[in-house]
Protein backbone atom coordinates (compact mmCIF):
# COMPACT_ATOMS: atom_id res chain seq x y z
CA UNK A 1 0.00 0.00 0.00
CA UNK A 2 2.39 2.63 -1.17
CA UNK A 3 1.92 5.96 -2.89
CA UNK A 4 4.19 9.01 -2.99
CA UNK A 5 2.35 10.74 -0.15
CA UNK A 6 0.71 7.84 1.66
CA UNK A 7 1.81 4.70 3.41
CA UNK A 8 0.17 2.12 5.67
CA UNK A 9 2.46 -0.05 7.79
CA UNK A 10 1.25 -2.94 9.95
CA UNK A 11 3.34 -3.29 13.10
CA UNK A 12 3.79 -6.78 14.49
CA UNK A 13 3.98 -6.84 18.30
CA UNK A 14 3.62 -9.78 20.68
CA UNK A 15 1.79 -10.29 23.96
CA UNK A 16 3.38 -12.97 26.14
CA UNK A 17 0.72 -15.38 27.40
CA UNK A 18 0.90 -18.73 29.24
CA UNK A 19 0.29 -20.35 25.85
CA UNK A 20 3.16 -18.46 24.21
CA UNK A 21 3.52 -15.26 22.20
CA UNK A 22 0.28 -13.83 20.87
CA UNK A 23 0.74 -11.36 17.97
CA UNK A 24 -1.17 -8.10 17.78
CA UNK A 25 -1.18 -5.55 14.98
CA UNK A 26 -1.20 -1.81 15.59
CA UNK A 27 -0.94 0.28 12.42
CA UNK A 28 1.26 3.22 11.49
CA UNK A 29 0.15 5.72 8.85
CA UNK A 30 2.48 8.09 7.03
CA UNK A 31 0.85 11.25 5.73
CA UNK A 32 2.30 14.54 4.56
CA UNK A 33 1.67 16.13 7.97
CA UNK A 34 3.27 13.35 10.02
CA UNK A 35 2.79 9.92 11.54
CA UNK A 36 -0.48 8.52 12.89
CA UNK A 37 -0.49 5.48 15.17
CA UNK A 38 -3.68 3.42 15.35
CA UNK A 39 -3.67 1.75 18.79
CA UNK A 40 -0.59 1.42 20.95
CA UNK A 41 -0.10 -2.19 22.02
CA UNK A 42 -0.15 -3.87 25.41
CA UNK A 43 1.12 -2.52 28.70
CA UNK A 44 4.82 -3.26 29.03
CA UNK A 45 5.40 -3.26 25.25
CA UNK A 46 6.70 0.29 24.93
CA UNK A 47 10.26 -0.76 24.09
CA UNK A 48 8.97 -3.25 21.50
CA UNK A 49 6.69 -0.61 20.01
CA UNK A 50 9.51 1.94 19.84
CA UNK A 51 11.78 -0.63 18.21
CA UNK A 52 9.13 -1.48 15.61
CA UNK A 53 8.71 2.21 14.77
CA UNK A 54 12.46 2.78 14.54
CA UNK A 55 12.71 -0.25 12.23
CA UNK A 56 10.40 1.73 9.91
CA UNK A 57 12.61 4.81 10.21
CA UNK A 58 10.21 6.60 12.59
CA UNK A 59 11.14 8.31 15.85
CA UNK A 60 8.64 8.89 18.64
CA UNK A 61 8.85 12.63 17.99
CA UNK A 62 7.50 12.01 14.47
CA UNK A 63 4.13 10.84 15.85
CA UNK A 64 1.48 13.50 15.29
CA UNK A 65 -1.59 11.66 16.54
CA UNK A 66 -2.91 8.42 18.02
CA UNK A 67 -6.26 7.02 16.94
CA UNK A 68 -7.70 4.78 19.65
CA UNK A 69 -10.10 2.17 18.28
CA UNK A 70 -11.22 1.36 21.84
CA UNK A 71 -10.02 1.37 25.42
CA UNK A 72 -9.04 -2.26 26.01
CA UNK A 73 -5.74 -2.59 27.83
CA UNK A 74 -3.95 -4.13 24.83
CA UNK A 75 -4.93 -1.15 22.67
CA UNK A 76 -4.18 1.76 25.04
CA UNK A 77 -1.41 0.01 26.95
CA UNK A 78 1.31 2.41 25.84
CA UNK A 79 -0.82 5.52 25.54
CA UNK A 80 0.57 7.01 28.74
CA UNK A 81 4.17 6.31 27.74
CA UNK A 82 3.58 7.91 24.34
CA UNK A 83 1.95 10.99 25.87
CA UNK A 84 4.96 11.32 28.19
CA UNK A 85 7.38 10.92 25.29
CA UNK A 86 5.55 13.18 22.81
CA UNK A 87 3.94 15.99 24.79
CA UNK A 88 2.03 17.47 21.85
CA UNK A 89 0.66 14.19 20.50
CA UNK A 90 -3.05 14.26 19.68
CA UNK A 91 -5.50 11.56 20.82
CA UNK A 92 -8.51 10.83 18.61
CA UNK A 93 -11.32 8.57 19.84
CA UNK A 94 -15.05 7.96 19.48
CA UNK A 95 -17.25 9.96 21.83
CA UNK A 96 -18.67 6.84 23.52
CA UNK A 97 -15.17 5.59 24.34
CA UNK A 98 -13.78 8.82 25.79
CA UNK A 99 -15.04 8.29 29.39
CA UNK A 100 -13.06 5.04 29.61
CA UNK A 101 -9.92 6.51 28.06
CA UNK A 102 -9.92 9.61 30.27
CA UNK A 103 -10.78 7.90 33.56
CA UNK A 104 -14.29 9.30 33.98
CA UNK A 105 -15.52 5.70 33.97
CA UNK A 106 -13.79 2.51 35.19
CA UNK A 107 -12.19 0.41 32.48
CA UNK A 108 -14.85 -2.00 31.34
CA UNK A 109 -12.93 -5.27 31.25
CA UNK A 110 -9.77 -4.62 33.24
CA UNK A 111 -11.14 -6.02 36.49
CA UNK A 112 -9.20 -6.76 39.71
CA UNK A 113 -9.41 -10.43 38.73
CA UNK A 114 -7.70 -9.76 35.38
CA UNK A 115 -5.12 -7.54 37.02
CA UNK A 116 -4.28 -10.35 39.43
CA UNK A 117 -3.29 -12.54 36.48
CA UNK A 118 -0.59 -10.09 35.34
CA UNK A 119 3.06 -10.41 36.36
CA UNK A 120 3.90 -7.89 39.10
CA UNK A 121 5.93 -5.47 36.92
CA UNK A 122 3.14 -5.36 34.32
CA UNK A 123 0.48 -4.95 37.02
CA UNK A 124 2.38 -1.93 38.34
CA UNK A 125 2.47 -0.41 34.85
CA UNK A 126 -1.26 -1.07 34.57
CA UNK A 127 -1.90 0.84 37.77
CA UNK A 128 0.17 3.73 36.44
CA UNK A 129 -1.85 3.80 33.22
CA UNK A 130 -5.18 3.65 35.06
CA UNK A 131 -4.22 6.54 37.33
CA UNK A 132 -2.77 8.53 34.42
CA UNK A 133 -5.96 8.41 32.33
CA UNK A 134 -7.29 11.61 33.92
CA UNK A 135 -4.37 13.43 32.27
CA UNK A 136 -5.29 12.32 28.75
CA UNK A 137 -6.73 15.10 26.59
CA UNK A 138 -8.84 14.13 23.60
CA UNK A 139 -7.94 16.32 20.64
CA UNK A 140 -10.58 15.06 18.19
CA UNK A 141 -13.90 13.44 19.03
CA UNK A 142 -14.85 10.88 16.40
CA UNK A 143 -18.39 9.97 15.35
CA UNK A 144 -19.84 7.36 13.05
CA UNK A 145 -19.48 8.39 9.42
CA UNK A 146 -16.71 10.91 9.97
CA UNK A 147 -14.24 11.12 7.09
CA UNK A 148 -10.71 11.60 8.40
CA UNK A 149 -8.28 13.59 6.22
CA UNK A 150 -5.68 10.82 6.19
CA UNK A 151 -4.58 8.35 3.51
CA UNK A 152 -6.92 9.89 0.96
CA UNK A 153 -9.91 9.60 3.30
CA UNK A 154 -10.64 7.20 6.16
CA UNK A 155 -14.25 6.55 7.17
CA UNK A 156 -15.05 6.03 10.85
CA UNK A 157 -17.51 3.17 11.40
CA UNK A 158 -18.93 2.90 14.93
CA UNK A 159 -19.20 -0.80 15.82
CA UNK A 160 -20.34 -0.97 19.48
CA UNK A 161 -20.60 -4.18 21.47
CA UNK A 162 -17.01 -5.14 22.11
CA UNK A 163 -16.90 -1.78 23.88
CA UNK A 164 -19.43 1.08 23.65
CA UNK A 165 -17.24 3.27 21.45
CA UNK A 166 -15.40 0.65 19.42
CA UNK A 167 -14.63 1.80 15.87
CA UNK A 168 -13.44 0.27 12.62
CA UNK A 169 -11.65 2.38 10.00
CA UNK A 170 -12.35 2.04 6.27
CA UNK A 171 -9.66 3.24 3.86
CA UNK A 172 -11.69 3.87 0.72
CA UNK A 173 -8.89 4.37 -1.79
CA UNK A 174 -7.13 1.20 -0.66
CA UNK A 175 -10.35 -0.82 -0.11
CA UNK A 176 -8.90 -1.74 3.25
CA UNK A 177 -10.76 -2.25 6.54
CA UNK A 178 -8.96 -1.90 9.84
CA UNK A 179 -11.35 -3.96 11.95
CA UNK A 180 -9.68 -3.68 15.39
CA UNK A 181 -11.53 -6.30 17.53
CA UNK A 182 -14.85 -6.38 15.67
CA UNK A 183 -13.39 -9.18 13.54
CA UNK A 184 -10.66 -11.76 14.10
CA UNK A 185 -8.75 -14.23 11.96
CA UNK A 186 -8.80 -17.71 13.51
CA UNK A 187 -7.31 -20.70 11.67
CA UNK A 188 -7.14 -18.60 8.48
CA UNK A 189 -10.86 -17.78 8.61
CA UNK A 190 -12.50 -14.43 9.30
CA UNK A 191 -14.77 -14.61 12.36
CA UNK A 192 -16.58 -12.21 14.65
CA UNK A 193 -15.45 -10.72 17.96
CA UNK A 194 -14.30 -12.93 20.82
CA UNK A 195 -17.29 -13.69 23.10
CA UNK A 196 -15.32 -13.81 26.38
CA UNK A 197 -13.95 -10.29 25.68
CA UNK A 198 -17.21 -8.81 24.34
CA UNK A 199 -19.61 -7.68 27.08
CA UNK A 200 -22.50 -7.01 24.68
CA UNK A 201 -22.19 -9.76 22.11
CA UNK A 202 -25.66 -9.21 20.56
CA UNK A 203 -24.76 -5.57 19.90
CA UNK A 204 -21.36 -6.53 18.51
CA UNK A 205 -23.02 -8.96 16.10
CA UNK A 206 -25.52 -6.30 15.03
CA UNK A 207 -22.55 -4.03 14.37
CA UNK A 208 -21.35 -6.44 11.68
CA UNK A 209 -24.17 -5.10 9.49
CA UNK A 210 -22.47 -1.70 9.54
CA UNK A 211 -19.65 -3.27 7.53
CA UNK A 212 -21.90 -4.52 4.73
CA UNK A 213 -21.46 -3.06 1.28
CA UNK A 214 -17.86 -1.97 1.71
CA UNK A 215 -15.61 -2.66 -1.26
CA UNK A 216 -12.79 -4.62 0.31
CA UNK A 217 -9.58 -6.20 -0.84
CA UNK A 218 -8.15 -6.65 2.64
CA UNK A 219 -9.20 -6.70 6.29
CA UNK A 220 -6.73 -6.30 9.12
CA UNK A 221 -7.75 -7.70 12.50
CA UNK A 222 -5.85 -6.70 15.64
CA UNK A 223 -5.93 -10.37 16.62
CA UNK A 224 -5.19 -12.67 13.72
CA UNK A 225 -3.79 -10.28 11.16
CA UNK A 226 -4.74 -9.89 7.49
CA UNK A 227 -7.58 -11.56 5.62
CA UNK A 228 -7.83 -11.28 1.84
CA UNK A 229 -10.13 -14.14 0.71
CA UNK A 230 -13.17 -12.19 -0.56
CA UNK A 231 -13.58 -10.30 2.71
CA UNK A 232 -16.81 -8.52 1.67
CA UNK A 233 -18.47 -11.87 0.99
CA UNK A 234 -17.27 -13.33 4.27
CA UNK A 235 -18.48 -10.32 6.28
CA UNK A 236 -21.91 -10.68 4.62
CA UNK A 237 -21.98 -14.34 5.72
CA UNK A 238 -21.11 -13.37 9.30
CA UNK A 239 -23.71 -10.61 9.37
CA UNK A 240 -26.39 -12.93 8.02
CA UNK A 241 -25.58 -15.66 10.56
CA UNK A 242 -25.83 -13.06 13.34
CA UNK A 243 -29.57 -12.57 12.72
Amino acid sequence: MNNPSMDITVLNLHIVTPAGKNPIYPVMLRDEDGITLVDTGMIGQFAELQSALEHEGVQLSDIKRIIVTHSDIDHIGNLGALVNAVSEVEIWAHSDEIPYITGKEPMIKFTPERKALLPEPIAELAEQLISQRTEFKISKVLEDGDMLPLQGGIQVIHTPGHTPGHICLYFREQQFLLAADELRVVDDELVGPAPPATPDMPEALRSLKRLLGLKLEKVLCYHGGEYTDEPSRRIAELAESAD
